[in-house]
């Protein structure tokens, strides 16, 4: 019985399936594409983390012996144990080096131990016993926090929180509960549109158990194509997005490739989500019709709830009887049309915030980056895994792009250390403005109160670069001493986006310490920065040092058993006409013995604004899809309540309304339903982006007269225009229809 009734609505009521039909593949489209996009997200990140960090997954660095490494080979929970004597990767030196130091920290029988787990889930209790069994102290073992908790493994010791995955769970969560809120008045209005019908069949004996269940099963029936379509869709979708992002990524250097992969898994979940969200999306106002008693669902709620509604006085000031008529009937569907609402304000104001974040930060990176460096470098050469005194190609390298006709090129490589700097150094503009802790606050620790630690970042340069940024910064140039970079922020004065510096120290030191036992000579104090493609911290006393120097330094800091945190990575910058070709020659003398990765600064323009135009249409789809749910949501209004608004204009007629006035109210109800969520948003929009200026430090007449307006108003025009379609098809039906038919009683 149940089934032929569902069945025979179904057919009857076309343009209220058809409504449904579209929100449950929407809904489902959304979701499969979500899940498939994370999926893939996922897969990179993992890749990435083996890459950088390795596979393994718990490591031991200790004093161990064969008996040792068998008695963990041996642990039930243990896949595999491998030795990795790889320490240089962290401490920075050579492992035959360390082991040649007479030194407690380091000795000849040290270990590195990756150790895989059968089940990763255990590991932090198969860890425990294995560092209780050997006799290991807690900073003897190590995990891979990174890659365990991309599966969801958290480790009780995790210095880091680790939120990436949560993140997309959280996201997916999110997106399903706001489906849910989004597509359930799609149901509503189709099963409104039938309450007098549920009415009498509760009056001759059916139980709100089997109306709930007649409703849902008939929901159930109509979304099942729809979802298993949505989700083709959204692996499609995914599949274009994930093709888009890796094609506009294509030229960045330091990535790696990969494809989309797809797994029955992720299906299976991406449906059963789908499933969920329709089905309690039918069974909110499935669950609310089934609680009518038979006189409530017979009587309707419609023409009642217009009676109680209050006057619209503006819209009778602005637009008479027919706005007054137009704003109670508006005012009567306020919860079917919540949705459009919502999701209308939501998809413009997101749209519109989204382009005024990009505009700004176009703006930004323009100033910071592209336009700051434009006359810093033309070619970037970055060479993997090699310090720059074990780096054998400088003079070579040299000779070639001078030969091609490079203006300038300069080998370099960055090691991250420490100075004490002594009070009575501190430069008198820093002690006017409240000393170094009112500068740089937590940037700066001091060891008591006469001596600060601070980072001292070590910029190595070849020794004819070396030569060449001493003339610059007019410092007589020689090999045997460093350049200080005299400067710090003026925080209290300035701010980030225009600077201002103040000397650091006073310029009458002839020698620097780093790390507390390394004395340097230093050449010179300048507040001139080398021209290279880098960044400074504003609180370290940066120092710039020739080769030759450095060669010495780190032998002195080798015998005395510091560690010298040293980014293994070579960097050639050159200047120059690219045309000449500069980044290939560099790029075929490298790649002779090294890894290397090239990038031009045009082509890095090019690649930046590529990547910025896929973030546009990426985000700018999704809030397209979120116009489209409340679009549809309008049609699914027009066209589920057209018995009722039939009746209600018939009324309207026989009182002698005609049809230019029924179609004023129309144009009403399109004005107020468009109009609203633009006049909500468009204040919204100025005040955040007021806020983001502000805090950006950007001139706002800058952005302003930058800002996307013919983007906004398109956007704007696409809203009204969509949802004055949605009212025509609705009210030509409405107006061809036989007005008095509509004022007899119908079942």
């Amino acid at each position: 019985m149940w089934k032929d009734y569902s069945s025979s609505f179904i057919r009857k009521n076309r343009s209220s399936s058809v409504s449904i039909m579209v929100a449950a593949l929407i809904a489902t489209f959304f979701l499969s594409l979500l899940c498939s996009i994370f999926y893939n997200i996922w897969l990179y990140d993992i890749e990435e983390i083996v890459l950088n960090e390795g596979d393994w997954q718990g490591r031991i660095i200790a004093e161990l012996n064969e008996t040792d490494l068998l008695f963990i080979n041996n642990m039930s929970n243990v896949e595999k144990v491998v030795v990795n004597e790889k320490i240089s990767e962290m401490y920075g030196v050579s492992y035959e080096e360390i082991i040649s130091v007479q030194n407690s920290e380091f000795k000849d029988d040290i270990s590195v131990l990756d150790i895989y787990f059968q089940n990763p889930r255990t590991i932090y209790k198969d860890m425990t016993l294995i560092a209780d069994g050997l006799g290991l102290d807690e900073e003897e073992i190590t995990y891979n926090y990174q890659l365990l908790s991309m599966y969801f493994i958290r480790i009780p010791n995790d210095p880091a929180p680790r939120l990436i995955l949560p993140f997309y769970a959280a996201i997916v969560f999110i997106v399903a509960i706001s489906l849910v809120v989004v597509i359930h008045n799609s149901f509503a209005v189709s099963m409104n549109a039938r309450i007098k019908q549920l009415g009498i069949l509760s009056g001759i004996g059916a139980t709100p158990g089997q109306i709930c269940s007649c409703l849902i099963q008939e929901a159930a029936a109509l979304c099942i194509v729809p979802i298993v379509f949505g989700t083709l869709l959204g692996v499609a979708g995914g599949f274009g997005a994930f093709s888009m992002m890796d094609l506009l990524a294509g030229e960045m250097t330091g990535r790696h490739y990969t494809h989309f992969r797809y797994h029955p898994y992720v299906l299976a979940l991406t449906i059963l989500i789908s499933l969920l969200t329709v089905l309690i999306s039918a069974w909110i106002p499935a669950g609310k019709l089934a609680k009518l008693t038979p006189l409530e669902a017979v009587r309707g709620n419609y023409e009642t709830a217009m009676i109680r509604r209050k006057h619209s006085r503006l819209l009778f000031l602005l637009f008479g009887i027919e706005g007054e008529l137009a704003g109670n009937s508006l005012k009567s569907q306020k919860k079917a049309l919540r949705t459009s609402a919502l999701s209308l304000t939501l998809s413009f104001f997101g749209f519109s915030i989204m382009l005024c974040f990009f505009k700004l930060s176009d703006i930004s990176t323009s100033y910071t980056y592209f336009a700051r460096y434009q006359d810093v470098w033309d070619v970037m050469a970055t060479v993997k895994d090699v310090r720059i005194e074990e780096f054998d190609l400088i003079e070579e390298l040299k000779e070639a792009e001078n030969a091609q006709g490079a203006d300038s090129c300069v080998i370099y490589q960055k090691v991250q250390m420490l100075s004490y700097v002594n009070q009575n150094w501190i430069s008198e503009e820093v002690d006017a403005l409240g000393g170094l802790k009112a500068l740089a606050g937590d940037s700066s620790s001091a060891d008591n109160e006469e001596l600060y630690c601070v980072q001292a970042p070590i910029v190595i340069m070849d020794d004819e670069g070396f030569i060449e940024y001493c003339c610059q910064a007019g410092i007589e140039p020689a090999l045997n001493g460093a350049v200080i970079i005299n400067r710090i922020w003026d925080s209290i004065n300035s701010n980030f986006r225009y600077p201002k510096y103040i000397p650091f120290v006073k310029e009458d030191q002839s020698r620097t310490i780093l790390q507390k036992n390394i004395e340097i000579p230093v050449l010179g104090y300048t507040q001139n920065v080398p021209v290279l493609r880098e960044e400074y911290d504003d609180y370290a006393l940066v120092h710039v040092m020739p080769l030759s120097l450095w060669k010495n330094v780190s032998k002195q800091a080798l015998r005395k058993g510091l560690l010298i945190d040293a980014e293994p990575e070579v960097y050639i910058r050159i200047l120059g006409n690219m045309d000449l070709g500069l980044e290939e020659t560099a790029a075929e003398i490298i790649r002779q013995k090294y890894e290397v990765e090239t990038e031009n600064r045009i082509q890095k323009k090019i690649t930046n604004d590529r990547l910025i135009w896929g973030y546009k249409m990426i985000v700018g789809a999704f809030c397209a899809l979120l116009a489209i749910i409340g679009i549809a949501n309008v049609f699914s209004y027009t066209m589920g309540f057209l018995r009722l608004r039939r009746r209600e204009f018939a009324r309207y007629a026989s009182v002698g309304m005609t049809p230019g006035s029924m179609k004023k109210m129309f144009f009403i109800e399109i004005m107020v339903i468009a109009g609203r969520p633009v006049l909500i948003t468009l204040p919204l929009t100025v005040i955040f982006t007021e806020l983001m200026i502000e805090a950006s430090y950007l001139n706002p007449r800058e952005f302003w007269m930058q800002a996307p307006y013919i983007p906004v108003f398109i956007f704007i025009i696409a809203i009204f225009g969509f949802v004055a379609l949605g009212y025509y098809i609705g009210g030509k039906q409405i107006l061809r229809s036989n007005l008095a038919e509509a004022l007899r009683s119908e079942i």
